[in-house]
C-alpha cells in the first residue's frame, strides 16, 4: 500500500470526521439552547443500548471484511445478510423490551421513542459493508461526502422540530434520519450492492477471527455505558443530561481525530503485516501525530471549560462544567490505546485483543463500583475512568514489544514532545482564565494565548512529528 494513499485516506477521513464532527457540534449548539437538560438525558438513556446492539452488526464481521487479505463479491453479500439477520432478532427483543426499560429508570415517555430509535439498526447493517468497502480502499472521499449529507439534513429536520416544541422526538428522529440518509448516499457512490447469496462456511471462517472483536467491541460499549447506566438509575434524567453533554465536547475532538486514524491505520497496518519493522514505523507516526494533534485540544478544553460553556450553552448547561473537565482527561490517552490496539488487530491477533478487553474492564468495573460505594458522587464515578484510562496505557502496550518491537520507552518517547507542550500551555490557559473580565473575551483570549504558546513551542523545539506534519502537508500539496 502506498505511503500517498495512505496519506489521501487520512486526509478525507480527518476533513470527513472533522466535517460531520463539526456540523453535528454547531447543530447540538443550537439544540441545547432550545431544549432541556432532561431531553439529552432521556436519549442518553436509549443510546446506551441502541449503541451496544450496534456492537452485534457493526463490529467484528467489518473488521473481518477489513483485515482479511483476500475478500469476494460473494463475503460481502454473505456478511450483510447475517448481519441483517441479527438486526431483525435484536429489533424484536429491544421492541418488546422498552416497556420494561422505561420503567425500570422511570421514564415511561421514553417507550415508542425508544422503539423508533432502534430503527438505525437496518441501515447501520447496509452500511456496515459499505464501509468496510470503501475502508479496503482508503476511499474515504465517498464516506465524506455521504456522512455530511446525512448530518445536514438530519439536523435541519432536528431543529425544525425542536422548535416545533417536539422534545425528545426532536433527538430521536435526528438519529435515524442520519443514518439512513448517509447508507442512501453511499447507496450511488459505493460500487456494491448485496446478491441473494450467503456462504455460512466463508461467514464461519470471517466469524473465527471477528467473534473475539465483537465480543471485545461489546465489552468496551459496555463498559463505555454502564456510567451512564449507573447515574441514570441512581440519579435523575438533568444530572444525566449533564454528564452526557459534558462527555461530548472531549468526544467531538477524538471521534474525529482518532476515529480518522483508526480507520485509516487498520487497514494500512494490515497490508503490511508480514513486515513488522513497517507496521512498527506506521505506528509511532500514528501515536505521535495523533497526540500532538489531541493533546493540546483536549488540555485546552479542559482549561477553557467554564467560559466555553457560559458562552455557547448559557448558564443552565454549568453544571455539565466538571463533566467535561474530567473526559478531556479520560480520552486524552485515546491515542495511545487505538494505535496499540490497531497494531494487535492488524498482525491477526484478535484472541489478544480479547484478552486485554477482559483485563481492562475488570479493573475498571472495580473501580466503579469503588466509587459508588465509597463516595456516591457522579462525579467520583466519572473519576474512576481516569484512574481507569491510565493503567489501560500500559496494559494496551504490552503485547507490541513482543508483537513489532515496540517498547513501553520507545512509545513515552514519541508522545513527550505533545505531552511536555500540551502542559506547559494549559499552565498559560488557567493562568488567563484567572483575570476578572467578561467570559467572552476569557475565552478569547485563552484560545489565542493556547494556540500561540504552542505553536512557538513547536517552532522552537522542532519535535520529530512537527516535520512529518509538514511532509505530509508539502506531500498533499504537491498532489
Amino acid at each position: 500500500m502506498k505511503e500517498n494513499t495512505i496519506a489521501g485516506g487520512l486526509t478525507w477521513k480527518l476533513l470527513e470526521r472533522f466535517g460531520v464532527q463539526g456540523i453535528q457540534f454547531i447543530l447540538q449548539l443550537v439544540l441545547a439552547r432550545i431544549m432541556e437538560p432532561e431531553h439529552y438525558g432521556a436519549l442518553a438513556m436509549m443510546l446506551i443500548f441502541v449503541n451496544l446492539a450496534s456492537v452485534f452488526i457493526q463490529t467484528g464481521f467489518n473488521t473481518s471484511l477489513i483485515q482479511n487479505k483476500e475478500v469476494t463479491d460473494e463475503d460481502y453479500s454473505s456478511v450483510f445478510w447475517v448481519t441483517f439477520f441479527v438486526s431483525c432478532v435484536v429489533y424484536g427483543g429491544l421492541f418488546f423490551a422498552a416497556p420494561w426499560i422505561a420503567s425500570y429508570y422511570n421514564m415511561p415517555e421514553i417507550v415508542w421513542p425508544f422503539r423508533v430509535l432502534m430503527l438505525v439498526l437496518f441501515p447501520g447493517s447496509f452500511n456496515s459493508v459499505q464501509l468496510a468497502k470503501v475502508s479496503r480502499a482508503l476511499d474515504f472521499r465517498k464516506v465524506f461526502f455521504s456522512n455530511i449529507g446525512g448530518i445536514v439534513v438530519s439536523g435541519v429536520i432536528g431543529i425544525v422540530m425542536a422548535y416545533m416544541g417536539a422534545g425528545v422526538w426532536a433527538l430521536v428522529v435526528q438519529n435515524v434520519f442520519n443514518m439512513l440518509i448517509a447508507c442512501i448516499v453511499m447507496w450511488f457512490v459505493v460500487d456494491w450492492r448485496p446478491r441473494l447469496v450467503c456462504n455460512l462456511k466463508r461467514v464461519k471462517v470471517l466469524l473465527s477471527y471477528g467473534w473475539k472483536l465483537l465480543v471485545s467491541g461489546l465489552l468496551d460499549t459496555l463498559y463505555q455505558e454502564v456510567r451512564s447506566l449507573v447515574i441514570g438509575k441512581k440519579y435523575n434524567a438533568d444530572t444525566l443530561g449533564f454528564y452526557n453533554r459534558g462527555k461530548q465536547f472531549p468526544q467531538f475532538v477524538i471521534n474525529g481525530i482518532n476515529g480518522a486514524v483508526q480507520s485509516v491505520m487498520l487497514p494500512a497496518m494490515s497490508a503490511k503485516q508480514d513486515n513488522k519493522s513497517q507496521v512498527k514505523q506506521l505506528m509511532q507516526n500514528s501515536i505521535a501525530m495523533s497526540a500532538y494533534l489531541i493533546f493540546p485540544v483536549l488540555m485546552g478544553l479542559a482549561g477553557v471549560a467554564k467560559p466555553l460553556v457560559q458562552v455557547l450553552l448559557t448558564d443552565k448547561w454549568l453544571p455539565c462544567v466538571p463533566y467535561l473537565q474530567i473526559y478531556c482527561f479520560t480520552l486524552i490517552f485515546t491515542p495511545v490505546h487505538t494505535c496499540n490496539l490497531q497494531a494487535i488487530n492488524a498482525m491477526g491477533r484478535s484472541d489478544l485483543f480479547l484478552k486485554l478487553e477482559i483485563i481492562k474492564k475488570a479493573y475498571g468495573i472495580l473501580l466503579l463500583v469503588a466509587a459508588v460505594v465509597f463516595f456516591d458522587s457522579p462525579i467520583a464515578i466519572a473519576l474512576s475512568g481516569v484512574a481507569s484510562t491510565l493503567l489501560s496505557c500500559f496494559v494496551n502496550a504490552f503485547p507490541n514489544k513482543k508483537l513489532i518491537g515496540y517498547s513501553y520507552f520507545e512509545q513515552i518517547k514519541d508522545l513527550l514532545p505533545a505531552l511536555s507542550f500540551s502542559v506547559v500551555m494549559l499552565g498559560v490557559v488557567l493562568l488567563v482564565g484567572l483575570l476578572p473580565i467578561p467570559s467572552i473575551l476569557t475565552l478569547l483570549l485563552q484560545v489565542i494565548g493556547g494556540v500561540g504558546i504552542y505553536i512557538a513551542l513547536s517552532l522552537i523545539f522542532r519535535p520529530k512529528v512537527v516535520n512529518l506534519l509538514f511532509l505530509m502537508i508539502k506531500n498533499r500539496t504537491n498532489h
